[in-house]
């Protein structure tokens, strides 16, 4: 999930080692080691030569007199609300999704007709000789902010819609990032974007420790990672069902880390998107499991996406039956079935069953349609992707070897 800590030994999780990075766990003190208080024993009195000193033996408490009480033992947190924040944040992330779908096609069908309206105005009012004109009266400062923002846009137009997508994720990130460096925040931060069971707010870091870095280098890590995949992942799912998938795996995943955590006694703070990166993964391996993957540093050594997650998963398996304290198994184990799950089985159960919600939708925002939609719109039952052309049940995609 994140870093993983006990007391104030904060340990960080790893982010998948394979495709094409090898992300290495990466350890960084959070807060100072805490000092024990324990009290020094009295100095007793030397004793003379020739002098028998006699030792007394402390006295039994005498009858009536009670004796030191027992400490108090700390109760285990309860999961009923955070489980009942899981189940509604993921249902509500879809729902939006769902939402988010229609209002994007509904908008790109009404940008291509005033595109198409604008060129033929163009054509028949302007010339080459107008913008001619237009640029020659530009300062030379205008000019190069023109031709700085044509750069710009060039680059954008040139990554893929899963790149496009995942560039505000990895910007969150970086200003999370940002305020863990800021002191006067570090109690807030510590609050709500770190997961612990045993924290009296342990809902609301569900959603926000899936964006929460302490590490320069663990940040770097799982989005280089998320960077890789988000092609394929978007390209099965689309832009709205991937958005989704991705928020609620860093929910569940938490929920996970919170069950196996408060089973085991051993409740400590958490902090990373390694759960939702899983899932990410573990997606596209599941869907393409043929598909090649290495490893960064070592080129020569490959090996199928399949092999890697059956990897990731026994690794996971054995750190948490083991009990290995360095890192997150369980968030990261909780990301990878559920990745696995949802491309096998949640697509159909969830996603091709959200026509009811955007009819609804619908007729909210238009009342007087009488409940009609655009055509090939995305109330159409089995839709994908988030494109038009995307609406189709779940394809696996050739990827790139």
């Amino acid at each position: 999930m994140g870093w993983a800590a006990k007391s104030s030994m904060p340990r960080f999780s790893y982010c998948p080692l394979f495709s094409p990075l090898n992300l290495e766990p990466h350890k960084l003190g959070l807060y100072n080691q805490q000092r024990c208080g324990f009290r020094r024993e009295a100095k007793r009195p030397d004793t003379k030569k020739g002098n028998v000193s006699q030792e007394t033996n402390p006295s039994a408490p005498e009858a009536g007199t009670p004796g030191r009480p027992p400490p108090p033992r700390i109760p285990r947190p309860t999961l009923f609300k955070p489980l009942m924040f899981t189940v509604g944040f993921t249902g509500c992330s879809f729902g939006a999704a769902a939402i988010l779908q229609y209002e994007t096609l509904k908008s790109r069908v009404q940008t291509a007709k005033d595109e198409e309206e604008s060129e033929k105005f163009l054509q028949g009012s302007q010339d080459m000789a107008y913008w001619h004109d237009w640029w020659n009266q530009l300062s030379g400062f205008q000019r190069q902010l023109i031709l700085l923002m044509s750069m710009v846009d060039d680059f954008w137009s040139s990554l893929t819609e899963g790149q496009r997508t995942v560039t505000g994720i990895i910007a969150v990130n970086a200003v999370v990032l940002g305020l863990w460096r800021i002191p006067s925040m570090q109690r807030s931060m510590i609050k709500y974007f770190t997961s612990n069971p045993a924290s009296k707010t342990r809902c609301l870091p569900m959603v926000l420790s899936s964006f929460s870095h302490y590490s320069i280098i663990h940040m770097v890590a799982n989005m280089y990672v998320l960077w890789t995949f988000s092609s394929g992942i978007v390209s099965l799912l689309g832009k709205e069902q991937f958005l989704a998938v991705y928020l609620s795996a860093g929910v569940i995943s938490t929920m996970v880390s919170y069950m196996c955590k408060t089973a085991s006694g051993r409740l400590y703070p958490s902090l990373g998107a390694s759960g939702a990166v899983m899932a990410v993964l573990a997606a596209v391996c599941a869907k393409v499991p043929e598909a090649k993957l290495g490893i960064i540093f070592l080129p020569m050594v490959t090996f199928t996406a399949g092999n890697a997650l059956k990897a990731l998963i026994a690794i996971d398996t054995a750190g948490l039956i083991l009990g290995w304290r360095l890192l997150d198994h369980a968030a990261h184990l909780g990301g990878a079935l559920f990745g696995v799950w949802y491309v096998a089985y949640g697509h159909k159960l969830i996603w091709r069953k959200r026509e009811p919600l955007v009819k609804l939708w619908h007729d909210m925002r238009s009342p007087g349609a009488g409940g009609s939609r655009p055509r090939g719109g995305p109330g159409v039952s089995g839709g994908g992707g988030g494109d038009p052309d995307q609406n189709k049940t779940l394809q696996g995609p050739s990827l790139k070897k």
